[in-house]
């Protein structure tokens, strides 16, 4: 999850005892190398002891299953500890774990924090549900505020879904929102102090439900494609039911980057993974995840 997929990296102080740069640095290098058990096993003494990045990086791992057995349940507990905490990334990936697997309104009460404190994929989400009233009361313009602070900082689902919204509210709303969208205090920066397997990445780009008489226009029709080859797949996720993965496969079935390729149900104990491919190299499976615009990653298929 590419730049989704970097690994940032910085020395991190612990309250209890302290931890060296080397092993800090130790910890990322392996990652990077793929390395993930020697990484998680520096991660997880850190975690024990309350850092929160650590917490992070270990639920990463957990959801990901690298360096330990893919477990969304021990990944929760992990997320749900630093975000406790006040850990932004925690706070979003929780609350998009939670929203995408059916747990709406935990989810959003995660999306909510963490787009409070700037964070741009959970401005997106909660923003959109703010508008549509899903989970969340109704309201238009602080939705519009919430989306237009994340096309702001870049991301580009939310550049599509402001364009959307744009063609649905009036000028004077509009501007009621830019308003509200200034007014918001800024975000106080967040520097991560260790690494970061930055597998979460902004999420599809949201659905608007326009208010009648007010469609959204249809998006154009994708150009024909060539059939599809090679030894590449991308992950959608990790589902404990496999109807769930196949609902998510049908509501993105028509995007374009990924017509013309098939659904692979892959168990993996008492979970099943959704996968799409094929295509013919890593770098064009982690395009597709950037065009699709929801969570994924390059994985190869066996």
């Amino acid at each position: 999850m590419s730049p989704k997929y970097l690994v940032i990296a910085a020395t991190v102080a612990l309250l209890r005892a302290p931890v060296s740069a080397q092993s800090v640095k130790a910890a990322i290098e392996a990652w990077q190398k793929a390395d993930y058990s020697a990484a998680v096993a520096i991660w997880r003494p850190l975690a024990l002891r309350g850092d929160a990045d650590a917490e992070f990086n270990l639920g990463q791992a957990y959801r990901l299953g690298r360096g330990v057995p893919l477990d969304l349940a021990a990944a929760k507990m992990w997320f749900e500890k630093a975000a406790g905490a006040g850990h932004i990334d925690s706070q979003t990936t929780l609350g998009l774990l939670l929203f995408q697997n059916g747990d709406q309104a935990q989810g959003l009460k995660w999306l909510k924090r963490a787009a409070e404190q700037g964070e741009p994929r959970a401005q997106l989400v909660y923003g959109t549900a703010l508008y549509n009233g899903d989970g969340v009361p109704q309201d238009h313009l602080l939705g519009y505020a919430y989306v237009s602070r994340a096309a702001g900082q870049g991301l580009a689902p939310a550049t599509d879904t402001l364009d959307q919204l744009d063609t649905l509210l009036s000028e004077t709303d509009k501007r009621k929102a830019m308003l509200l969208a200034q007014a918001a205090p800024k975000p106080t920066p967040h520097t991560p102090s260790v690494a970061k397997p930055r597998a979460q990445t902004p999420v599809r780009a949201a659905q608007v439900k326009p208010s009648p008489p007010k469609p959204v226009a249809a998006p154009p029709r994708a150009a024909p494609m060539t059939a599809a080859h090679g030894n590449w797949r991308i992950q959608l996720g990790a589902f404990s039911q496999r109807s769930s993965a196949e609902a998510l496969y049908r509501r993105l079935a028509g995007r374009s980057a990924i017509v013309g390729r098939s659904a692979t149900y892959v168990p993996a104990g008492s979970m099943t993974r959704l996968q799409v491919g094929p295509f013919e190299s890593k770098a064009a499976a982690a395009a597709a995840c950037g065009s699709l615009g929801t969570a994924c990653f390059p994985v190869p298929a066996k």
